[in-house]
Order: C-alpha cells, then sequence, then structure tokens
C-alpha cells in the first residue's frame, strides 16, 4: 500500500509542470565626479562625463544582440549625477542617455536613492513571474560601497551609495538560479563580493583592485596585480 502511494505521489510529481519565469537582465550606472572637485588632483577622475554610460551602452549593445529583440533589458542610472553634470558641461547630458534607451528598446529608470535600487530589485517586476538573471554594475565604488554620486555634490565624498550592508534588505529569490551578477567598480571583489553572496545566496564578481574605463569600452583590470573575485 506504502509502495503504490509513494508510486502514485511520484506520477503527480513528474506529470505537474514547473513553473516557467521571465528573465531580466539589468545595468546599473553611478554618476561623473565634477570637475570642480577633481581639477586640483594629481589623478582626477571622469575627463570624459559619460565613462560609466558609455560602459553600460557596450554592455546594453551586447546583451541586445546576444539575448534578442524580446529579451527585458533595464537600465537603472543615478540621474541627479548627471543633472549636476549637465551644468557644469552647459549640455543637457540626459539626452544621451535617452538616446541610448531608444536605440537599444530598453527599459531607463531614473533613481536618486539608494532606496529607490533596492526597491527596483525587490519588487520593480513580479519576482515570482519574473526573476533578475544578470546585474552589473558600472560606476565608482570602493571595498564597501557602490558610490553613485563620487566626488559629484562632496568633493571626494558621496551622499548617495549602496552600503554591503543593504544587500540584506534584498529579498530571497528575486534572482534567477544561474544568475550573472558583476561590479565593474573598483575594489568590490575584496569585501562586497563576499556579503552580497552572503545576503543574497548569488556570487557577485568584482575587482581586487581597480579597473580602467579609459578602454572605450567595459573597463579592464587596472594593473598587472590586480583580478576578478566573488
Amino acid at each position: 500500500m506504502m509502495k503504490t502511494l509513494c508510486l502514485l505521489l511520484l506520477a503527480l510529481a513528474a506529470a505537474s509542470p514547473v513553473r516557467a519565469y521571465e528573465k531580466e537582465y539589468i545595468v546599473l550606472s553611478g554618476g561623473p565626479s565634477l570637475i570642480e572637485w577633481e581639477q586640483y588632483k594629481a589623478v582626477p577622475h571622469d575627463h570624459y562625463w559619460g565613462n560609466f554610460i558609455r560602459a553600460a551602452r557596450v554592455r546594453i549593445e551586447d546583451m541586445r544582440n546576444q539575448l534578442g529583440p524580446d529579451a527585458r533589458i533595464t537600465w537603472l542610472t543615478y540621474a541627479e549625477g548627471y543633472r549636476r553634470r549637465s551644468k557644469q558641461d552647459q549640455v543637457d547630458l540626459l539626452s544621451f542617455i535617452y538616446s541610448v534607451r531608444d536605440k537599444y528598446k530598453i527599459k531607463l529608470i531614473l533613481f536618486d536613492s539608494a532606496r529607490e535600487v533596492i526597491g527596483y530589485l525587490n519588487n520593480g517586476e513580479p519576482r515570482d513571474q519574473v526573476k533578475i538573471a544578470d546585474l552589473e554594475y558600472f560606476g565608482h565604488s570602493n571595498r564597501a560601497c557602490f558610490m553613485f554620486d563620487y566626488s559629484n555634490e562632496i568633493d571626494s565624498a558621496s551622499k548617495c551609495w549602496l552600503h554591503e550592508n543593504d544587500f540584506s534588505q534584498l529579498r530571497r529569490g528575486i534572482f534567477a538560479k544561474d544568475a550573472f551578477v558583476k561590479s565593474w567598480g573598483c575594489h568590490t571583489g575584496e569585501e562586497m563580493s563576499q556579503k552580497f553572496r552572503s545576503a543574497t545566496g548569488v556570487r557577485m564578481y568584482g575587482a581586487v583592485g581597480r579597473t580602467d574605463y579609459s578602454t572605450g569600452s567595459v573597463p579592464a583590470l587596472a594593473t598587472a596585480q590586480d583580478h576578478w573575485a566573488y
């Protein structure tokens, strides 16, 4: 009797369809520094306003080409940093960001706080139906923070950041089982990657050392001693 019941349960389980879910591919971009803060430094940051935008655009183009026209690609961009840099450069830089959105037919989310980033990752889509398959960060960072506005509002500091301790606010189950997560910023493989995996169960690749955004593409490791870790 017990054997028959077990066989029946196995048959029912085999017959039940596995619930499929859609995938979302997310690119997260911080903002540039301002020349007024950086011009007197021996090694100033962000001569070019679009360091993080250019790298994100290259990655978005790759995703669109690889995944096809119907893939859900979302771009979260720190808006206030580009508003401030627009005033400095006297150019509407957000219009260039909108042009990337339009060319690659992606969803663009402009955010002004880390709380909005966490909110989107948790609830921007119904996460029981749409899992995050890819999350990649382009911007300033250190071993413990994504610094969305580094040297943009305050010299050599940040008022808008996502700290490694904030990862505990991410809900379990929002990522696909085979999700790819990578920070293209500096130093995040030294500490943040481990905190991310502890909080989410998902690996995040990060640099041990610095990354170089002057490549015209996605950043490279700055020196031969730097390496990727998770």
